[in-house]
């Protein structure tokens, strides 16, 4: 009986840590990877035209594995947040549904993931498909704010 007392004692000391929510709570850390804007469509572009920023648009299929392993390994990378952030007001809806549908017959989308950076005006800057590890992601954000720079 003592035994069994120890153990739970121990198994309550263990979890009594995580009981403390405020270093878990999602207000008060900041998530590391991308932040994606949760408006309309209408507000992003309005939103990217007060701070004088692309949209950086991802299309996805909930059916999509390459679209799971870009929300899996990619997005929350902090180094991409970091950039991504920094440089885009990001988007991301569902190719198959509501907005995300329209906007995926607006931009000929084929495949997912669909990867666009659009103006504020709506306009395509980039539009490319498919994985891309964090570094890679963050080279594509790269290439595309230098082609912007040339200009």
């Amino acid at each position: 009986m003592k035994a069994l007392i120890s153990i739970i004692a121990i198994v309550l000391f263990l979890f009594s840590g995580t009981s403390d929510s405020s270093a878990n709570d999602p207000k008060t850390v900041e998530d590391p990877g991308i932040n994606f804007f949760e408006g309309t469509w209408d507000e992003a572009l309005q939103k990217a035209k007060k701070e004088k920023k692309l949209i950086f648009l991802d299309v996805y299929a909930t059916w999509c594995g390459p679209c799971k392993r870009l929300a899996a390994i990619t997005f929350p990378d902090p180094e991409v947040g970091l950039y991504y952030n920094n440089h885009f007001i990001n988007v991301r809806l569902d190719g198959e549904k509501g907005e995300g549908r329209l906007l995926a017959q607006r931009y000929g989308v084929r495949s997912y993931p669909s990867l666009l950076f659009i103006d504020h005006t709506g306009q395509i800057v980039l539009y490319t498909a498919g994985f891309r590890d964090p570094q890679r992601f963050i080279e594509l954000g790269q290439s595309v704010t230098e082609k912007l720079r040339i200009k």
